[in-house]
């Protein structure tokens, strides 16, 4: 079987974003054929241009099926593909549930993008979804699959020289870590910092932009991941501190709640500051060994390693064409 990826390469700091290059790889490696196709161009117009160009591409390149990522880029495939190859997409949130800035505030611009989702769900084969929340704006769900994001066991792992610091971290703090983007109105900063102010001896690490190859490092040197997100499909964030068994504190979104189920030093918490510091503090106490959870055995329990994802794609590909 020959897929394309159709895939936006308009990021700054990755000419495709880790987790899509991931899936593509774990699919390689499951034996499927696979070529990237990156949409340079922002914008709906921007899609647009780039589905007309998509279309010479698939002249002189044939595929049994493409890909989509982000609904844009599924207009892309579909202009670029017509009626010649099926088409599956993957709605990745923000296309899903509209951008969100603040707790039930939503942009409106970002309508646009929900409407065209809506729009969208006729002409595809299939529509993957990441969590059940983005599967709610899905009413063609004859075709819809909730298939969350896969995490690589041996990239992200647990390190025990990092992470057997007993207690004694060298500057004396608790390492907070937030891997998000401050200036992201929709991950909520203000939270996290906030929290920290309400404890002692901890300290609150930024690195954003982080390279994907250093995130299991930080991971692995930090005493807690906070995601004080006002919305998430399935945070990949979260699934991958899980496999390094990084004590977690998160809002309730997405899929975070089933995916940490009652993972012993993951806890979930409200958006008040008070709350959300005390589950920090239970998360820096948390009393398994060296202060690690075994998050990693959750994520193999419910089938989250990439090996396993791929299969379930490769079924979903396999139906495409079938149909």
């Amino acid at each position: 079987m020959k897929v394309l990826f159709v895939c936006s390469g308009n990021s700054k700091n990755f000419s495709i974003i880790p987790f899509i290059k991931e899936q593509g790889e774990s699919l390689k490696s499951a034996g499927i054929e696979l070529e990237y196709y990156t949409v340079v161009g922002k914008g709906l117009m921007g899609y647009v241009r780039s589905g007309l160009q998509l279309r010479k591409f698939l002249k002189r390149n044939k595929y049994d099926l493409i890909h989509a990522h982000f609904t844009y880029s599924g207009w892309t495939a579909l202009i670029g593909a017509g009626r010649k190859m099926p088409v599956v997409l993957s709605l990745m949130g923000t296309d899903a549930t509209g951008e969100y800035i603040g707790k039930n505030k939503v942009n409106l611009h970002s309508r646009i993008l929900t409407f065209l989702t809506w729009m969208i769900q006729p002409f595809v084969k299939a529509i993957i979804s990441k969590s059940p929340n983005i599967e709610a704006s899905v009413y063609r769900k004859h075709k819809s699959f909730i298939i969350p994001n896969g995490v690589n066991m041996q990239k992200f792992s647990p390190n025990l020289l990092q992470a057997n610091k007993n207690g004694s971290p060298v500057n004396g703090k608790k390492k907070v870590l937030f891997l998000g983007n401050k200036d992201s109105p929709g991950k909520n900063f203000p939270l996290a910092q906030a929290a920290i102010q309400q404890l002692e001896n901890v300290e609150l690490l930024c690195p954003y932009p982080v390279a994907h190859n250093d995130v299991p490092l930080y991971l692995n040197e930090a005493d807690v991941l906070v995601l004080p997100s006002f919305m998430e499909g399935s945070p990949n964030v979260i699934k991958e501190a899980m496999a390094c068994n990084c004590p977690i504190v998160s809002t309730d979104v997405g899929d975070v709640k089933w995916v940490i189920g009652e993972t012993i030093g993951c806890y979930l918490a409200s958006f008040d500051v008070k709350d959300f510091a005390n589950k920090i503090q239970l998360a820096i106490n948390t009393p398994q060994a060296n202060g690690r959870t075994n998050g990693r055995q959750r994520i193999m329990e419910l089938g989250l390693d990439m090996e396993t994802v791929a299969k379930r794609l490769m079924e979903v590909y396999q139906k495409s064409l079938d149909n």
